[in-house]
């Protein structure tokens, strides 16, 4: 059968494959629209196959709501250029709103991801995309949230992608308080609501790795034990000559760790180290570890961070909420950032081209 310029372009636009991939699958099967249809997808499956050990840690987040829930994905390719197309972002939109009319909850790879899948010839529609864009898609991750008010936020073109849910009321005071609460997640990358989610656990190991680097640096410790550190060092004749002579000039200058050497700086980390225990138990270093510790915690919890919107730099994101409604209550956010945790791609152009070159 004679495969027609008109034959290509049907099939062309119920698969989104090439055009020489669709004119060969037709005269394959001697110009079967379906079975050509089939062929494109197994084709698909296999090149699918062939990427599954390939890195895909770019890509874009997309969210969806419908006021009372909401969700975000994160739909990964192997370049940002592909990020880019639109095919793909579209592509991702529609996992986005399969997703939320769902009723999954979401999770990262595993059942979730393969039940999600499984909806509405979603794991047909990647397996196409795949065949027709050229590199590994993977579809790594969704969440939901649900609350009497939901925001969803996107930054960076789908870089970022935050949701945030919360109880109390959804007037449209409500709504830009929680988007402003979401561009807040975006920004500053809080890890909980509050300072009553975070464990005692992880309060302790936070302890301890703020005791050991401020031991470490030993330019940061309290006067009157940096200058004990000091009388150490020096009746044990632990400074080389050049640094003893530096001590001794340099002493009373604010600037003296700036002229001791590497090796002078570590001496007074070791002794601090070896005399931890009794360090640790001065007030001093107690009350400075105390304050680090409760500058960190403002750090990673969102209610008690600076609203980054606070006219008078101080107004915390709690105190915030507050003045739009005493009612509004942070019961959950979510925070994807494309890529977290995954291995990046070395992109090496220079060397690929050369490869290629050699090959030939």
């Amino acid at each position: 059968m004679a495969i027609t310029a008109s034959m290509v372009k049907e099939l062309r636009e119920l698969t989104g494959a090439g055009m020489l991939d669709c004119k060969k699958a037709l005269a394959e099967t001697d110009g079967n629209m379906d079975a050509a249809v089939e062929v494109l997808r197994k084709s698909g499956a296999a090149k699918m196959e062939k990427k599954a050990s390939r890195i895909a840690a770019e890509g874009i987040a997309r969210v969806a709501t419908n006021g009372t829930d909401a969700v975000v994905v994160e739909v990964n390719s192997e370049t940002d250029f592909v990020a880019k197309n639109e095919l793909f972002q579209d592509f991702v939109q529609v996992i986005a709103d399969n997703a939320l009319a769902s009723g999954l909850n979401g999770g990262m790879n595993g059942e979730d991801i393969d039940s999600l899948l499984a909806m509405n010839g979603l794991h047909d529609m990647l397996v196409e995309k795949t065949a027709t864009i050229g590199e590994k898609l993977s579809v790594r991750r969704f969440a939901k949230v649900s609350g009497d008010c939901v925001a969803t936020y996107l930054h960076a073109g789908g870089k970022i992608g935050v949701l945030v849910a919360a109880t109390g009321d959804n007037g449209d005071a409500e709504k830009e308080a929680l988007m402003n609460v979401a561009m807040q997640v975006a920004a500053m990358n809080p890890q909980y609501i509050g300072r009553a989610d975070i464990s005692q656990e992880e309060i302790d190991k936070m302890r301890d790795i703020t005791v050991d680097s401020s031991l470490n640096d030993s330019a940061s410790l309290p006067k009157p034990i940096l200058n004990d550190l000091f009388g150490k060092a020096v009746s044990g004749k632990l400074f080389s000559d050049e640094d003893l002579a530096v001590y001794e000039e340099k002493k009373n200058d604010k600037y003296l760790f700036n002229f001791l050497s590497d090796a002078a700086k570590a001496t007074l980390s070791d002794l601090a180290m070896q005399d931890k225990a009794n360090i640790v138990d001065n007030k001093i270093f107690g009350g400075m570890i105390e304050g680090r510790i409760s500058k960190q915690l403002k750090e990673i919890s969102l209610l008690d961070q600076v609203y980054v919107k606070a006219e008078d730099g101080k107004q915390t994101v709690a105190k915030y909420l507050e003045s739009v409604n005493k009612n509004l209550t942070i019961t959950k956010f979510v925070r994807f950032e494309v890529g977290e945790g995954m291995e990046k791609k070395n992109e090496d152009f220079a060397a690929e081209v050369a490869a290629q070159m050699a090959g030939k």
